[in-house]
C-alpha cells in the first residue's frame, strides 16, 4: 500500500548520492583550503620575520660608522638607500641615549601599496629593533616597520594557486565519486526495472543480471531464486485454475462440454445472427440405458455413457457442438445448415452412429438407440423457446419407439 507522505518529490537515488559528494567534497576540500591556507600564511610569516632580521642586521652594521661619527645625514642616506628596495616603510635610528638620530620614511602609499601595507601590519604588528654595536658597545638602536611587496604578491599569488589547485582537486573528485556511484546507480536501477515490471505485468520469467559489487550479487541471487519459486507457484496457479475452468464446464465422466457450457454456447448463438439463421438444435436421449444399469451395473453404464461420448464427438468433428446434459441426456449444435432436410439427414446419420452395439467392461456388449429431437434456430427467437420444441420433438420420438416396440 502506497502512502504520499509528502506533496514535494522525492529525490531519485542518483540524485541523493550526488548531493551527499557534492556537499562532502565542498566541505572536505573547504576544510583543507583553510588547513592549508593557514599553515602557508604562518610559515610565510616566521620566513619574513627571519628576512626582516637579517635586514636589520645589515643595516645596524652600515650605521655604525654614521653613529660613532654623529652623522645624521650619512645615516638617513644609508636608511634611504635600502628603503627604496621596498622591504620596509619606516626607519627609525636612536642614538646611544635613545634618542632620534636618523629617521626615513616610505612615500604615500599606492592603493596596491596599501594592501601590501595591511598585510605588511598583520606579519609584523611590532617593528624590529636592532642593537647597534661598536666594539662590544651599544651605541644605538634600529628600529624597523616592514612594507614586503614581494612577500605580500606571494602571499596573493599562494592563496590563488592553492584555491585554483583546491577547485581543481574538487572537480576531479566529483567526477570519480560519479563514475564510482554509476556502477551502484545502475544496479539498483537494473533491479528496481524488474521489480517494477514483475508488480505491473506479473513477469516472474523476468531475472536480475548479475552484479560485480557483491552486496548486489548476492541479491540478485538470492531475489532471482525467489522469483523462480514464485514463477513456479504461478505456473502451478494457471494449471490449477485452467482445470477448475475446464471443470466448471465439462463433464468429469466423458469429457463432453456441460450444462453450463450448453447454456452460454445458446445464449451466443442468439446474438450471433450469422450462426442463428444457419444451425439447428439436437436433443438426444438413450431408449434402455436405465437396463444396462440394472443389468449390468453402474460401472458398465459409465462405459456406455463414455462410449457414446467419443461417437458424439466422431460425429461433430470440428464443424458442430456436443454436450452431456446429466444421465443419459446429450445435445448437438449443427451449424452451417441451410434447411431441415439437412438436418434431417444429419439426423439420420447422428442415428446409424448408435447401430453398432457398445462393449462392457466385463466383456459383454450391449446395444443402445438415441432418441433424437430437433428445432431449427432461425425459426425461434429464444434459447427457451428453441429447447423447449427440440426436447418436445425428442419425447415425441421416444413415445414413437416405445409405441412400436409395443407392438
Amino acid at each position: 500500500m502506497n502512502k504520499d507522505f509528502s506533496q514535494t518529490p522525492r529525490p531519485t537515488f542518483k540524485r541523493a548520492l550526488r548531493r551527499i559528494s557534492v556537499i562532502s567534497v565542498v566541505i572536505s576540500m573547504t576544510l583543507v583550503w583553510l588547513l592549508l591556507s593557514t599553515a602557508s600564511i604562518f610559515t610565510l610569516k616566521q620566513y619574513a620575520q627571519k628576512n626582516l632580521e637579517l635586514t636589520a642586521a645589515t643595516m645596524g652594521r652600515s650605521l655604525e660608522a654614521a653613529l660613532v661619527f654623529g652623522d645624521s645625514a650619512a645615516a638617513e642616506e644609508t636608511l634611504a638607500s635600502l628603503g627604496k628596495q621596498g622591504q620596509i616603510s619606516q626607519a627609525i635610528v636612536l642614538n646611544g641615549q635613545m634618542q632620534h638620530f636618523a629617521a626615513w620614511r616610505h612615500e604615500p602609499l599606492a592603493n596596491k601599496e596599501q594592501v601590501s601595507g595591511l598585510i605588511s601590519k598583520w606579519l609584523f604588528p611590532e617593528p624590529t629593533v636592532q642593537p647597534i654595536w661598536h666594539q662590544g658597545k651599544q651605541i644605538g638602536e634600529l628600529r624597523l616597520t616592514a612594507l614586503d611587496e614581494l612577500i605580500s604578491h606571494f602571499l596573493g599569488i599562494s592563496i590563488l594557486v592553492l584555491t585554483g589547485s583546491i577547485l581543481l582537486a574538487s572537480f576531479i573528485a566529483l567526477l570519480l565519486t560519479h563514475s564510482l556511484h554509476r556502477g551502484i546507480v545502475a544496479a539498483l536501477q537494473s533491479i528496481t526495472e524488474v521489480v517494477h515490471d514483475i508488480r505491473e505485468n506479473r513477469h516472474f520469467s523476468r531475472r536480475v543480471p548479475e552484479e560485480r559489487i557483491e552486496e548486489f550479487h548476492l541479491f540478485a541471487q538470492d531475489f532471482n531464486s525467489l522469483l523462480g519459486e514464485m514463477e513456479d507457484w504461478q505456473r502451478q496457479l494457471q494449471a490449477k485454475n485452467a482445470q477448475l475452468l475446464r471443470s466448471s464446464v465439462h463433464d468429469p465422466l466423458t469429457g463432453l462440454a456441460n450444462r453450463a457450457a450448453f447454456r452460454n454456447a445458446l445464449a451466443e448463438l442468439m446474438q450471433n445472427e450469422v450462426d442463428h439463421q444457419t444451425s439447428a438444435l439436437l436433443f438426444l436421449d438413450g431408449d434402455n440405458f436405465k437396463l444396462i444399469n440394472d443389468n449390468w451395473g453402474h460401472a458398465a453404464g459409465d462405459k456406455v455413457l463414455m462410449e457414446v461420448a467419443s461417437r458424439l464427438m466422431t460425429f461433430a468433428g470440428k464443424r458442430h457442438l456436443a454436450w452431456r446434459l446429466g444421465g443419459d441426456e446429450f445435445a448437438v449444435l449443427l451449424r452451417e445448415v441451410r434447411s431441415e432436410a439437412e438436418v434431417q439427414a444429419l439426423c439420420q446419420a447422428l442415428t446409424e452412429q448408435f447401430l453398432p452395439p457398445f462393449n462392457l467392461h466385463n466383456g459383454h456388449s450391449a446395444t443402445l438407440s438415441l432418441s433424437v429431437g430437433y428445432a431449427l434456430a432461425w425459426e425461434h427467437a429464444t434459447a427457451e423457446s428453441l429447447q423447449e420444441l427440440a426436447d418436445q420433438n425428442m419425447y415425441r420420438m421416444k413415445n414413437q419407439r416405445i409405441q412400436q416396440t409395443l407392438k
